[in-house]
């Protein structure tokens, strides 16, 4: 159990205060939800149609309206009208959405790393060189493939503090996944890594090198126990493990295990879509440099099998001829 001065409780949101801006936080505040991703998992699948949706996600009519307005208001979704008599609407990614497709590749990439399943279509993608690939995360400028470990991060112009985000509702958005009609282990490990926002949150914190229970919370403005949970959870899927570092009484710190680490270009990706879309005016609130070259990192994610840069128009599902 995660370290915390608190006893468990129904879950609260700590009194509001200014935190770090960061992309990557602001980008998991909109997209650190189960059923949004799930919307956006099947947006990228071409549906489009809310029933189509609903019968896709066996999710109540409500729930699935204040998810699809939440991802037009931000810009991700666009209705798009179909008919005129009567007027019906269908739902487009926008530019904005067609740029995670990105971020799907990422989770690809892991799930390859550590779970690969040969009878899942979604580990078996071809590249428009007709080969089944692994999606590869380079550095745009020299080339060279990226980890945690080659790279290190400045403050940007966009650096600065702001209000921290309360939960919605103050209630908790994991969804078990059982709840789910989609039957996939693939969306459910990416659930479990980005489908709550406090989790992936905490995962972001860590890449930033926060460790203790104390330095994670003021940097997340979470109540404990929510903290202790998450920490918890993660710990038991084997992203994080504890360390030991102060006895009496004992203190622990969380360090991002082989397959934690192996999240980093997921949460770099994030990151630069937080970049391009949220950043505003004043710009990047965190640079992130590559070692290797010395340059600011642009990511190029790329086909293990040509070496090619890879989009959202090269890739089809294993069966289907490469176009």
């Amino acid at each position: 159990m995660a370290q915390s001065s608190q006893t468990s409780s129904p879950e609260t949101a700590a009194v509001p205060q200014l935190v770090q801006i960061n992309s990557a936080t602001r980008a998991l505040n909109i997209l650190g939800d189960r059923w949004s991703l799930m919307i956006l998992y099947l947006a990228f699948q071409r549906v489009r149609r809310f029933d189509e949706f609903q019968s896709g996600i066996g999710l109540a009519r409500s729930l699935l309206i204040d998810r699809l307005r939440r991802l037009q208001a931000v810009g991700i979704l666009e209705k798009v009208r179909y008919q005129e008599r009567p007027i019906r609407e269908e739902y487009h990614l926008s530019e904005m959405g067609l740029d995670l497709y990105s971020l799907a590749l990422m989770i690809i990439r892991w799930e390859k790393r550590w779970f690969y399943d040969p009878a899942n279509p979604a580990h078996r993608i071809k590249h428009k060189c007709g080969k089944d690939f692994t999606p590869e995360f380079r550095c745009g400028h020299c080339g060279e493939l990226v980890s945690p470990r080659d790279v290190y991060v400045e403050a940007g112009p966009g650096a600065g503090f702001e209000p921290a985000q309360l939960p919605r509702a103050q209630r908790r958005s994991i969804v078990p996944a059982g709840a789910l009609n989609n039957g996939n282990p693939m969306l459910d490990r990416a659930f479990q890594v980005l489908g709550d926002r406090w989790t992936s949150h905490v995962i972001a914190a860590a890449f930033l090198g926060h460790r203790r229970f104390n330095d994670m919370q003021n940097a997340l403005n979470v109540a404990p126990n929510i903290l202790s949970d998450r920490l918890s959870r993660l710990v038991e899927i084997g992203v994080l493990r504890r360390e030991l570092y102060q006895q009496r009484p004992d203190r622990w710190e969380y360090r991002l295990t082989d397959e934690g680490r192996d999240l980093y270009p997921l949460i770099a990706e994030l990151n630069q879509w937080g970049d391009r879309w949220l950043a505003g005016e004043r710009g990047a609130p965190l640079i992130t440099y590559h070692r290797g070259c010395g340059q600011p990192l642009a990511p190029k994610i790329t086909c293990d099998q040509c070496g090619d840069e890879v989009s959202a128009f090269d890739v089809t599902p294993s069966g289907v001829a490469a176009g």
